[in-house]
């Protein structure tokens, strides 16, 4: 069980890095299924059949032919005609969003070229209803004026349990966001985002600080219930007996640290995609009313004038945060812990023994690297949420190793003297 508590503690950030990745991917990913619908020798399709309100419809086109073919930006119109079926009949849907289309460029599909384009810019517009839909494009191929039709797909109500998702989670974070970049000189987003991570942060102080006494009261136990595997090894029911009454004696709950960790875990996840498209205007529907007029183009997406939040930074802002990360990671080990890995290894204990320290130790350089590495392929933005999120919990650590520090000096020692000679 201790085990178990200390991988969900290294675990969070990967936890979170994964739902960021599974994100990225599913968006650049072919789906399995055979969905692909042949127009002449070009393929123009959508990646599925079906999808709930909230999902993203992406459009996929290969070009089979022996020639280019030429798709025209029309920002910030949608990219191809869409249909929905309504009365017995196609009916056209149209929607222009505020869009930045100053770096809008038309595409040109080489031979046996393939790309897809996504509608997540005009998602919410055009597919907020539920139906049938279908999407065409009319352009020149093999020097004719063709449309190409794509399959039919409908589009359903997303689950309960998406829908409890969005209005618990999400729709209040990403409207605290956007509240407070409205509310700061010259709508500073990097501002914004600062704020609410330490918003959110300190409503998940309590449980986030009970979650690290109790894996440090874990750590500060963890050579006794050692001892315990080594008296008693190969028999596991004596081992779990005097393993929990260990537990009992020293008052501590081995789940005490994964409760509160899971409970903090769907608020970081709402503020993470918050930033994540933040900026996005299909957004807009999302907004309270009390700034429902309230323009995504006013906001300054310039950190201190020089970051674009909005925008990868491979360099300077990954070191940074992978920095912090390693940090954080280090001051989670007590230094009873340090001590007893060292003491170990001083005295050249057997490499079964050093396991656990290994382990932790791999996890330690591991993360940051991963973190950083993760940071320089994502927006800046996100950079900056997680640095500052790092920053508070280097701080709330510090707290703790210190009150464990002065418990330990306040607590009386006895020091066993041996009589025999």
């Amino acid at each position: 069980m201790e085990k178990l508590n200390k991988i969900l503690k290294n675990v969070l950030i990967f936890l979170v890095v994964f739902l960021a990745i599974n994100y990225l991917m599913s968006s650049c990913q072919d789906k399995e299924e055979d969905l692909i619908i042949s127009s002449g020798n070009v393929l123009f399709t959508t990646t599925d059949n079906e999808y709930s309100r909230s999902q993203t419809v992406t459009l996929k086109i290969k070009n089979g032919t022996e020639q280019e073919i030429f798709i025209p930006n029309e920002c910030p119109n949608e990219p191809f005609d869409v249909y929905r079926y309504e009365n017995n009949k196609w009916i056209q849907k149209t929607a222009t969003p505020q869009l930045n289309c100053e770096n809008a460029k038309d595409v040109t599909l080489a031979p046996n070229e393939e790309i897809k384009i996504r509608y997540e810019n005009w998602n919410h517009a055009l597919f907020s209803e539920m139906g049938r839909f279908k999407i065409e494009f009319t352009g020149k191929i093999r020097g004719e004026e063709k449309t190409l039709t794509s399959n039919e797909f409908i589009i359903v109500k997303e689950g309960i349990l998406k829908q409890t998702w969005y209005g618990i989670f999400y729709r209040p974070i990403y409207n605290a966001l956007i509240f407070l970049t409205y509310i700061m000189p010259k709508h500073d987003l990097g501002l914004a985002i600062i704020l609410l991570t330490i918003i959110i942060r300190t409503i998940l102080l309590i449980p986030s600080q009970k979650s690290m006494k109790s894996q440090k009261r874990l750590q500060e136990i963890q050579p006794r219930l050692e001892k315990i595997k080594e008296k008693y090894k190969g028999d596991q029911q004596k081992i779990a007996t005097e393993t929990m009454a260990v537990w009992k004696e020293a008052k501590v709950n081995p789940m005490g640290s994964c409760l509160p960790i899971l409970l903090q875990f769907p608020f970081l996840i709402a503020i993470f995609y918050a930033i994540k498209g933040g900026l996005n205007p299909d957004n807009a529907y999302l907004f309270y009313t009390e700034y429902a007029n309230f323009s995504l183009a006013d906001i300054n997406v310039k950190f201190m004038g020089l970051l674009d939040l909005t925008k990868t930074n491979i360099y300077v802002l990954p070191l940074i945060v992978g920095g912090l990360q390693f940090v954080q990671m280090k001051l989670t080990m007590s230094r009873n812990l340090q001590k007893k890995k060292k003491k170990e290894k001083d005295k050249g204990k057997e490499k079964k023994k050093n396991e656990m320290a290994m382990a932790t130790n791999t996890m330690t350089y591991i993360m940051p690297v991963m973190i950083a590495v993760f940071t320089a392929s994502l927006p800046a933005g996100i950079g900056i949420y997680w640095g500052t999120s790092t920053i508070y919990g280097i701080v709330q650590q510090i707290i703790v190793n210190r009150e464990g520090e002065t418990k330990n000096k306040d607590e009386p020692t006895v020091k066993v003297i041996n009589t025999k000679k």
